[in-house]
Formats: C-alpha cells, sequence, structure tokens
C-alpha cells in the first residue's frame, strides 16, 4: 500500500478516547500537515517555527489557544490544535553535561539521537532509550515514553527540571529538588502546562552495550518464567505475532561486563543473524546484533537514526498493565489472535519500573506493555481495539497517552488518582485553557 492510498484509508482515533480527522476520500492537499506514519492530519496547516524563548513567550502571549509540536511521532491528537502550532525544532542547542550535577540541559528541539552521541563523546550517558532515536526528548517526556527493564523508569523519571512558558507569556522554571508535587505533576504534563523550551536530565557514565536476540521462545515457557526472561539483560523486548504459542524474537539489550541469562534454557534458540522485529523486513534499519558491543545510544533502541522507524505505514496502540498481571492480559490477547493477527505487523511486550510522576502510565505500579504495530487498515483496528480492551478491562489498562485507544475517558480518569490535583496546578498556570485542545478535553476534563 502506498503512502496516498493509507492517507486515504486511515485516521486519528474516534469515539470514546480522542477526537481526531479521518483522512477518508481525497488525500490530503500538497502541504498538508500530517504525523510521521501519514495517519492523522492536525487541525491547521500552518506551523510557526521559532528559535528562541523571547520569540516564543511573544507568540504565546497573542494567541488564544495553541499547542507545540514535537517530531509529530504520537498517532492521535494529544499535539494537536485547531488554532495555532508551533515547533521549536529550531531551538537544539545542548548545553554542556555538569558533571557535579550528573546532569544535561536540553532545548526543545533536540532529539535523543542527537543527544546520543553527544553525551557518549563527553562520557554520559541516559539511563534509557525509547526504541526510536528519532523522536524529540521534550516530547517524549511530555507523554511518558518509555523504553525496557525491569529496573528502567520511563524516560520521563530522567526529568530532574524544566523551563516553560505559561499562558501569560511568563517564564517559570520547576525542579525535581524543589517543586516536590508541581514537580511530579510536570513531569509528565501532556502540554496542558505551556510551552517546553528547555528541560534537565539525569545523567550516568556512559556505557557499552551488546544486543542479543533469540528466536522461537516457548509461550509456555514465557508464561512459566516471566520474570527470569524480563530480568535476563538490562533491556528486553518481547515480540511476536500471537500465533503459534510462541514468542517469536526476544531482544536482550545488556550493559557489557554484566551477567546475562541464556534464554537457550527454556527453549528458544540463538539467532544466527540481524533480525527486524517484523520478519519479513531487512534488518539494515536495526541497530547492531549478534553481541557486537557498542555505545549505550546505538544499542538501547532498535531503530538506527538515518532510517525508517519500525515499518513507517503503520497504526499503534499500547496499553500499561500491573506487570504482575502482564501473563494473564497476555493469554488474553492470545485468545483474540484469530482476530488480532490478520491485521498486525508485530506486537512487543516490554516491562517499566514504577515512578511517583501523576500522569505517567506507570505511576506507582511496576508495568508490563502490550504494543501493537498494525497494519494501515484503519477500519479494522478500530473495530478491534475496544474488543481488546475489554479483554484487557479485569487489569486496569492505562493506554499510552500518544497512540490509539477507544477506552472511554471516565475509565482513563480512574486510573489516576492525581488527576484533579494536576489539573488544579493546570488552572494556576493556564486559567483560561488556552493550551486545552480537543484531545485533552475530552480524556482529562470531559
Amino acid at each position: 500500500m502506498n503512502k496516498r492510498t493509507f492517507i486515504k484509508l486511515s485516521g486519528a482515533i474516534l469515539g470514546g478516547a480522542a477526537g481526531g480527522r479521518v483522512l477518508g476520500g481525497e488525500p490530503p492537499a500538497p502541504g498538508a500537515l500530517v504525523n510521521w506514519a501519514g495517519n492523522y492530519r492536525y487541525g491547521v496547516d500552518d506551523l510557526t517555527a521559532l528559535d528562541t524563548v523571547e520569540r516564543v513567550r511573544a507568540f504565546v502571549r497573542t494567541r488564544d489557544s495553541m499547542r507545540t509540536l514535537g517530531t509529530r511521532h504520537c498517532f492521535n491528537g494529544v499535539a494537536d490544535s485547531s488554532h495555532a502550532l508551533l515547533s521549536l525544532k529550531a531551538m537544539d542547542r545542548v548545553e554542556p553535561p555538569d558533571p557535579k550535577a550528573s546532569a544535561v540541559t536540553v532545548a526543545a528541539g533536540v532529539t535523543y539521537g542527537a543527544l546520543g552521541p553527544f553525551l557518549h563523546e563527553r562520557g554520559f550517558a541516559l539511563h534509557n532509550l525509547a526504541s526510536l532515536p528519532h523522536i524529540s526528548v521534550v516530547g517524549a517526556c511530555a507523554t511518558a515514553t518509555h523504553g525496557s527493564g525491569v529496573k528502567n523508569g520511563n524516560l520521563s523519571t530522567a526529568v530532574s527540571g524544566m523551563e516553560l512558558v505559561t499562558a501569560d507569556g511568563g517564564l517559570i522554571t520547576l525542579s525535581r529538588a524543589k517543586d516536590g508535587d508541581d514537580f511530579r505533576a510536570a513531569a509528565v504534563h501532556l502540554g496542558a502546562l505551556g510551552v517546553v523550551t528547555k528541560i534537565t536530565l539525569d545523567v550516568q557514565p556512559t556505557f557499552d552495550a551488546i544486543q542479543e536476540v533469540y528466536e522461537d521462545l516457548p509461550a509456555k515457557q514465557l508464561a512459566d518464567h516471566f520474570e527470569t526472561v524480563m530480568a535476563a539483560g538490562y533491556s528486553v523486548s518481547l515480540f511476536t505475532d500471537w500465533r503459534n504459542e510462541r514468542i517469536s524474537e526476544v531482544w536482550v539489550k545488556s550493559r557489557v561486563g554484566e551477567p546475562t541469562t541464556d534464554l537457550t534454557r527454556f527453549g528458544a534458540k540463538r539467532a544466527t543473524r540481524n533480525l527486524h522485529p517484523i520478519a519479513e523486513l531487512s534488518a539494515e534499519n536495526c541497530t547492531e546484533q549478534m553481541g557486537v558491543p557498542g555505545p549505550w545510544h546505538d544499542r538501547l533502541p532498535h531503530f538506527r537514526m538515518g532510517f525508517t522507524p519500525s515499518r513507517g505505514e503503520e497504526l499503534q496502540s499500547e496499553y500499561f498493565v500491573a506487570r504482575d498481571d502482564a501473563v494473564e492480559a497476555m493469554l488474553a490477547v492470545e485468545r483474540l489472535r484469530d482476530r488480532v493477527s490478520p491485521h498486525l505487523f508485530i506486537s512487543e511486550i516490554r516491562t517499566i519500573a514504577a515512578d511517583d510522576l501523576w500522569l505517567s502510565p506507570a505511576f506507582q505500579r511496576p508495568s508490563a506493555t502490550i504494543h501493537f504495530t498494525w497494519k494501515p487498515e484503519w477500519d479494522a483496528v478500530r473495530r478491534l481495539l475496544p474488543v481488546i480492551e475489554k479483554e484487557l478491562s479485569p487489569f486496569k489498562p492505562r493506554p499510552h497517552w500518544g497512540k490509539l485507544f477507544t477506552l472511554a475517558p471516565a475509565t482513563i480518569r480512574s486510573g489516576y488518582e492525581r488527576l484533579d490535583d494536576f489539573k488544579a496546578l493546570v488552572a494556576k498556570h493556564d486559567p483560561r485553557g488556552k493550551f486545552r485542545n480537543e484531545f485533552l478535553s475530552k480524556i482529562l476534563y470531559d
């Protein structure tokens, strides 16, 4: 399916969760603003690009309603606006790391793909990375995007401070050290508090890592040894199409010199060549495997900077459940295999440590995520999501904020006990709702 056909047939999520814009009928005119996968058209086609904090402050003062776009790697309307969209891509400065504070401060336009080598060359590393390095640091933290690892928090847990422009054009800073609850509310903010212009992250000494891949792990062995498998390395990902009672690939990423678990003891086979999570695709786009050592920023992601991440033309959904419920939740999805698999490229299961960030899907709950990379078949996916969500409902799933879901807003809100406190902070900094869009109105405010 080519891009033109995909855009004609697909769209953003509809119904209970997030209002969006279906790109049915004729494809968008040249220059229309869409997300990276092409499934979502934004509410305006005019994107204002600014490169200084003072220009951002002036812009915010003159707008009644607006939002900020990052690298457009969301699949729904969480970052959308029907009034004005702002890009800070040109604000791409990284300040020299502070060894004393073990921290680095980056501007809003910086991506992980740019930050990783910068830090490594200076002897530092981040604790974790997402599966692709193409995303912006600020945008990923705003939506609690995550990597993997039973001891690793999501990317937002590295945030120790931020600078943001509030609705009146004011400039404020928040930090973990001095702002307590306000900071825990703001670290995962969904763009509701203002325009983040800088973010400060915890860093650690740099390290090399290796990546080993196993094939055909029997599902029964995974069910019996889930905790052991997921702790086999520093970061572990399972890939499955839910067929044949097996996990098709297990990617184990480990720090060089640290012990790992050999998964052949559970019936898996070591891969003899580099693999892509989607078996029929070339591994050229993927980070180096086969136990070859390399810098952390070249091993923790699945995909290489400069290459197409994942499939490209795709839809994505993802649900967080308590890690204790992971096996039962996976079995619930597996029972739907005959309905799910025909429309699926691949599913990925990862683990994330609990945190104390109010709008994090891993808030106070060690978590596992069940991720779906769908074929660009929106009509079928739209019908499947409520079925999957019903099967997962006993496990109180929390959807990834930037992906596709149909859970009722009241159900989502019930999973966040500090939501009212978060909204009180939003009201303090944005009393007229300048940064509130359709997505936030439906999900957080109904």
